[in-house]
Order: structure tokens, then sequence, then C-alpha cells
């Protein structure tokens, strides 16, 4: 299956894009896409995130599913 993964703030900057096709198996969760994008960004660099499947907060075990929508926040600091 594939997802649509939307990235913001520092996340994409290290990626170098805001938005990439990621493919995953199946039975794939928030965790399972998580996983694969801190292979591809570094380890860490989900650390503290939010993450949104389809506008909707949702958990690491959020089941995905075929064309879903899935935001990674990094927790941001103002002032």
């Amino acid at each position: 299956m594939n997802v649509t993964v939307l990235l913001f703030a520092d996340l994409r900057v290290a990626a170098g894009r805001s938005e990439l096709r990621l493919p995953l198996p199946e039975a794939a969760t928030v965790r399972t896409a998580a996983e694969h994008l801190e292979r591809e960004l570094g380890e860490r660099r989900l650390q503290g995130a939010m993450v949104a499947v389809n506008e909707r907060y949702a958990t690491p075990s959020t089941a995905l599913a075929e064309g879903d929508v899935v935001a990674f926040l990094p927790p941001v600091s103002g002032g």
C-alpha cells in the first residue's frame, strides 16, 4: 500500500521536501511509517512529533490504509 506523508518544519528541511509517497506493508500502522522515516531521516528525528492521519490526531498504533495522508508535526517553540 502507499500513503502520502506530509513533513513540516525541521522534518521538511531534513528530507529536502514537504511531501513523499511511502510504500508500506498492508498491515502498516503509524509506527511502521515512522520507522521507515526514521531510517531515511535519521533516528530521533521524529522524537516528540505529533502525528495526524487524514487530518485527525493519531497514535502509533493507528492502522493505515491505501491512500491515507499521514502528517508528522514536530514540536515547535515560540515566545
